[in-house]
């Protein structure tokens, strides 16, 4: 018999710093190695913990968020830079895999990042939120299909999604198909109220169950001193609370351990990888259960660029090249044309 597997991980549920440009990432620095101490092996952060998740873009109107989100473009993490810098050196230090979730700034455009970290230090993942939700969209920009990966890391194969893209089941069938053996799942936690809370459960169990992984889910959590100074108005700082669901979930859709749901603290549990393969005997989504030559998936797994480059042919009847001079050139021209494309054909068969 095969020798029993544990993977210890830590999904951790602590409040961002929301008024300093560094004290986010010193708290998610100390709760790496907290976590390591326990004897984590993998440690996942909530959904754009740093600097922290923009709650303001959900309370305020448009025309209220503009000193807000600059002061959000100005804190946000380049990748690299010093903030990955520091997070793989804890990484690194620690010898843990860490999925972290950002803000990132790309230039002019922000957009809602998840790391992916290998336990020495190494970024194995950048990702984009491929579609930001309702109030998001006016926060972040769209990330593209390169990020919808799966990656090879000391503790498994990992894969990585945010908030609603879970509802998107393209993406999560993207991942299922790429053997995912732990699922990262990231939300901010501290919004709309219990029912988005009841929302991330159904969500992420069932995705387990589809997937046959265990899904760790990481949600924020704000204090009410944080809440008090996000909005003033007590109407729209009821949607600032509960919605937490810090959670470790098996393949076969049971809870590992009791789930956080209110205040700070790090869920640790140990994972039992053979349940993966209990659960996929019986029902294997992308295997022995699937129907490719009915149903099927396509992605497009190009990186988004705005623009796009293509090199020319050199013209032969340039001054120095090989028909320079010639007594016809354009008949020779269309002959080097025609040797041209022959060889392109041949090429391609």
């Amino acid at each position: 018999m095969a020798e029993k597997k544990l993977v210890r991980v830590a999904a951790v549920q602590i409040a961002p710093d929301l008024e300093t440009p560094t004290g986010t990432l010193d708290r998610v620095l100390a709760a790496i190695n907290e976590a390591a101490e326990k004897g984590a092996k993998l440690v996942v952060f909530p959904e754009t913990f740093v600097p922290w998740y923009p709650y303001f873009s959900f309370v305020f109107p448009p025309m209220l968020t503009g000193a807000e989100h600059v002061r959000l473009y100005e804190n946000a993490v380049t990748v690299p830079g010093p903030v990955t810098e520091a997070v793989a050196a804890m990484a690194r230090r620690c010898g843990v895999v860490v999925a972290l979730g950002i803000n990132e700034r790309d230039h002019g455009s922000l957009y809602n990042a998840q790391l992916i970290f290998d336990a020495d230090g190494t970024l194995l993942l950048k990702r984009r939120k491929i579609t930001p939700t309702f109030h998001e969209r006016m926060i972040w920009g769209q990330g593209d299909g390169a990020g919808l990966k799966v990656v090879d890391t000391a503790v498994g194969r990992v894969g990585a999604l945010a908030c609603w893209e879970h509802y998107n089941p393209l993406a999560r069938y993207a991942l299922m198909a790429q053997h995912e053996e732990i699922h990262v799942a990231q939300f901010p936690g501290s919004l709309v109220g219990q029912v988005f809370a009841d929302q991330i459960e159904v969500t992420i169990r069932h995705h387990a169950l589809e997937s046959g992984c265990f899904v760790v889910n990481a949600t924020g959590w704000l204090s009410e001193e944080q809440i008090a100074k996000i909005s003033p108005d007590e109407k729209m700082r009821r949607g600032l609370r509960g919605g937490c669901m810090t959670a470790i979930i098996s393949p076969e859709g049971a809870h590992v351990v009791p789930p956080l749901t209110s205040g700070e603290g790090i869920l640790v549990a140990d994972l039992d990888m053979s349940l993966i393969v209990k659960r996929k005997r019986m029902m294997d989504s992308v295997g022995h259960y699937a129907r490719p030559e009915l149903l099927s998936l396509k992605l497009d797994n190009r990186p988004a660029t705005p623009v796009e480059t293509t090199t020319s042919f050199e013209n032969p009847c340039a001054p120095g090249s090989e028909f320079d001079g010639a007594d016809d050139c354009s008949r020779d021209l269309d002959g080097a044309v025609d040797q041209r494309v022959a060889v392109l054909r041949g090429a391609s068969r």
